[in-house]
Parts: C-alpha cells; structure tokens; sequence
C-alpha cells in the first residue's frame, strides 16, 4: 500500500503534524510507502512576504494529478480559512475532473487533520466541508474517531484535534506551535488509518486480481474454441439436408394451422346465421 499525505501550510504547523502522520503510517508497518507532499502555492512571494510566511520546505514535493493516479491511499493536512479549507486546497480539487470522469481516485481511502487558529475556529467543520471532494470521487472517509485517543483528549490542557481528525491551534498570528499531545494524536492518526486503509486498498487489489484473472480464462477459452478442427464437407451437407427437410415440415405444419383456422371462422358464422333465424340476439345466448 502507497499512502501520500497531502498537504497544505503557510507557517508550518500542518508540515508538523503531516511529519508526525507520517511517523504513525510506517509505525504500523503496512504500507510500502509513506510520502508527504505540498499543495501547490497561488500565492506570489510578495504577498507571502507581506504575511511573513516562512519559505516552503524544499524536502517535500509538490503534489500532481498523477500523485492521486499513482497512490493507494491519502491523508489531507488542511489549514482553516473562515472555518473551511483554503483557496490553494479547493484549486487542486478543481483540477481533478479529468480523473473524476475516468473514476481514478473511487475507492481510494482518506483521512483528514486540520490546523485551526482558535479553539472554535474549524477543527470539525473543516474537515466537514472538506468530504465533498471524498464523496464526488468516491474515496471512502477514514476518520480518527476516539477508540485510540482516550487518553490524548483530556480536559487537563487546551488541545486541538476532534474524532474527524487530528488538529492543533496556532494562534491568529501562527505563534503556537503544535503541542506534545496534538502531535501524539497526529502520530496515532496515522498508525489507525493505515490500519482500516489497508482493508479498503487490499479489497480492491483483489477485485482487480480477480478481473483480470477473469479476463484472462475468457481468452483462453476463445483461443481454445478458435483452434477446434471446422467440420468436414459431408457433414455441412448433411447437415443442409436436414435443415431443407425442417423447413418443409414447418411449412406443412404451418398450413394444417391455417386451414384448420379457415374451418373454426367457417364453423363461427354457420353458428351466428342460425342464431340470427331464431328471432333472437346471439349476444343473449347464455355460454
């Protein structure tokens, strides 16, 4: 199973806990490949200058149309904008119709973990309004839930991160750095979704196995019957033979019907002209 984590960050905070999904992905041993990728910028350096955004890491590439194609499984790192996802975030959705039209991405698993600047700034309805892309493509939702973090969500210190997902604050000004918990909950985010992803991935590996092995016994079985030896000669005759003799009982048996039909009609009118001579309507006969 190949799983890319997905994401998306202007200060950093959603790099680290993409690092610590990560973490959490090869922990459990069942994936092959764990990479992180960013979504692209639309932003110009000068206006990321004005924001005094940090520059994007260089040890993590840019995500394509061809990572989705390529990749079995995904994790989303989204940062929050106004309670929902970002602008660069909906753009690279926007691109992918070309693979929604082929059904690239169906039944391809997804996680979700967010980055919020407040405690009730987005950590659920992000991921919320996030599913539509999941649900349009078909990518079956894998969330965190609580089974395996009731010990991380606690009232003992203020923390992000929800059953949707992992999460962390930063602050309106991203001066909060990720905390040991949300990072802890972000590791374990990734050790559980690759976990319940790999039901889904090894489902359908063995779905496509099986068409193929499918396709497979079909052309074996045409090559089989195009090698079969054509009759000969005086069995095409014979046969031929046998079809004209067929055809003229048909046509001997077709004309007994018809004539024996030209009788019944004969029979009917003989019956209705007698009734008529009676002075009385033959609808009135009681049958």
């Amino acid at each position: 199973m190949k799983v890319a984590i997905i994401q998306y960050s202007t200060y950093g905070h959603i790099t680290q806990l993409a690092r610590s999904v990560k973490a959490g992905v090869e922990e459990s041993k069942l994936a092959s490949t764990v990479d992180i990728f960013q979504i692209p910028e639309t932003l110009s350096d000068e206006i990321l200058g004005k924001m005094h955004a940090p520059p994007k890491p260089k040890d993590i590439p840019v995500a394509t149309l061809e990572t989705l194609e390529e990749y079995d499984a995904f994790i989303f790192g989204i940062p929050t904008r106004f309670g929902t996802a970002p602008a660069q975030y909906f753009e690279f959705w926007g691109a992918t119709g070309g693979l929604w039209m082929k059904g690239a991405l169906d039944g391809k698993p997804a996680g979700i973990f967010v980055s919020t600047g407040t405690p009730g700034g987005g950590q659920e309805t992000t991921v919320r309004l996030s599913l539509s892309h999941l649900a349009h493509h078909g990518m079956p939702y894998i969330p965190l839930g609580y089974a395996k973090t009731y010990a991380q969500v606690t009232a003992d210190e203020v923390h992000g991160g929800s059953p949707y997902g992992a999460g962390t604050y930063a602050n309106g000004d991203g001066s909060r750095q990720p905390s040991e918990v949300e990072l802890e909950m972000a590791k374990i985010q990734g050790t559980d979704f690759a976990t319940s992803a790999i039901k889904f991935v090894g489902k359908k590996a063995a779905t496509k196995t099986a068409a193929a092995a499918g396709s497979s016994a079909s052309a074996t079985k045409k090559t089989v019957d195009d090698s079969v030896a054509p009759p000969a000669a005086s069995d095409l005759a014979n046969n031929a033979k046998g079809e004209a003799k067929a055809a003229a009982a048909n046509t001997q048996a077709a004309a007994s019907k018809t004539q024996a039909a030209a009788s019944k009609r004969a029979e009917q009118s003989k019956q209705t002209v007698e009734s008529e001579e009676k002075g009385f309507c033959s609808k009135c006969t009681i049958m």
